[in-house]
């Protein structure tokens, strides 16, 4: 398996490398036919994703995870859009990040360069099989894929249209690879970085698979932990606002990554304020968890329980928390968050500076649903992942952020005494 791999990640190394030297525009052709040959071929990828369906139904797969795997047309055609948006992108690679002209007339730049290859490990989220490739691609760099078994099918249908969007540009599509079948041992051989052929690994999915990748990968990880979301309500948020934006942070989509999963609520907030909005979470049918004080503000919430707190539900429950005020708004956060994405809701412009300064997630938000935090919304087109990490890449990473650099020096004859 080991050698099958690195002959897969030389094979991709050896298309990158073609497409390297291709032109920008070319990338963008590709892209396109892949956009385009997803919509032309959206009847091929949902009979595969109904099988998938069938089979992850009959494990047992969790409410979340078989929302995140289903596909219909319009989910097909979003993630066609978000390819096209991609294509739009301006050019990531030979950015001038920097330049500098020395007292001895040397000029020396800072270019953007591709990362390499990069091999990407994630579960039953058909989608990033598109938008990983594309991503990878605008970016001029080369993807091993490793899919989760539960969309095995649905995935192996997107990446022969990927491969064939590449093919019809002139471009290898070799550039975009995916490990032949579902055997586990893939994992450990692409965290053993094949060799030297693969550059970079990043793990889209629960903790349980990012805490692995994070444990044994050999190579460079652009990762995240869940989406262990906060909406902190201030003292002086609006209770119309409150309740549109907590509800929306939610139960738009329980499933995703950003939906939020603690609600803390100003001790000073009017106490009917906060009673109408737990009410507003019940009746749009969120389960509630809250502390001591919240079960008083409203009898039909359960007692938290310390778990809870740092539990990423990902279904229609929420835990909730009166805090003394934001000092103690950013303690909590700050000891059983996950460094993902954080909202404050107020019309107070100092708090939420003070928020916005102090918290240290990937994303901060003020006044805002948390179910923004996704590369499509930040204009990225799509994204690989929020990543929280503080070294390389934080929050959305998009093709710019697939990006590394090189210094380039431009002298006329100097030489050093």
């Amino acid at each position: 398996m080991r050698d099958r791999l690195m002959a897969l990640a030389q094979e991709t190394r050896k298309a990158m490398a073609i497409m390297q030297r291709a032109s920008g525009s070319l990338r963008v052709t590709a892209i396109r036919n892949m956009a385009s040959g997803l919509r032309d071929g959206a009847a091929r990828i949902l009979a595969a994703n109904q099988l998938d369906m069938r089979r992850a139904k009959q494990h047992g797969l969790s409410v979340a995870m078989l929302d995140r795997l289903a596909l219909d047309t319009t989910r097909v055609d979003a993630i066609a859009e978000g390819l096209d948006t991609i294509a739009a992108l301006p050019d990531p690679v030979g950015r001038i990040l920097a330049r500098t002209e020395r007292p001895n007339g040397l000029m020396i730049e800072r270019v953007s360069v591709p990362l390499g290859v990069i091999g990407i490990i994630y579960e039953s989220r058909p989608n990033v099989t598109a938008d990983a490739a594309a991503i990878c691609i605008r970016a001029a760099n080369g993807v091993i894929l490793r899919g989760g078994s539960e969309s095995a099918r649905t995935s192996r249908a997107i990446v022969e249209i990927v491969r064939a969007g590449l093919d019809r540009a002139g471009l290898p599509a070799g550039a975009v690879s995916m490990v032949p079948d579902q055997d586990r041992r893939w994992v450990g051989e692409m965290l053993a970085g094949a060799g030297g052929e693969i550059d970079v690994v990043v793990p889209r999915g629960g903790r349980g698979l990012v805490e692995r990748v994070q444990r044994d990968a050999r190579v460079p990880v652009i990762g995240h932990l869940e989406g262990l979301c906060h909406v902190y309500v201030h003292t002086d948020a609006r209770l119309q606002m409150a309740c549109e934006i907590v509800v929306n942070a939610k139960l738009r989509r329980t499933g995703i990554c950003g939906a939020a999963e603690t609600l803390l609520i100003d001790a000073n907030w009017p106490t009917e304020h906060s009673q109408a909005l737990l009410a507003a979470l019940r009746n749009a049918g969120c389960a509630l968890r809250g502390c001591e004080r919240t079960c008083a503000l409203d009898a039909n919430a359960s007692l938290a329980q310390q778990e809870d707190w740092t539990t990423e539900y990902l279904a229609p429950i929420l835990s909730v928390r009166i805090v003394d005020g934001l000092d103690a708004a950013l303690a909590h956060i700050t000891t059983y968050g996950s460094g993902h994405t954080d909202c404050i809701i107020t019309d107070d412009e100092q708090a939420a500076a003070r928020f916005i300064q102090d918290q240290d997630s990937a994303i901060v938000m003020h006044n805002a649903s948390t179910q923004f935090a996704d590369g499509g919304e930040f204009g990225m087109g799509a994204e690989i992942g929020i990543s929280t990490g503080r070294i390389h890449a934080r929050g959305p990473v998009g093709a710019a952020e697939l990006t590394s650099y090189k210094h380039v020096v431009r002298g006329g004859g100097q030489i050093r005494s």
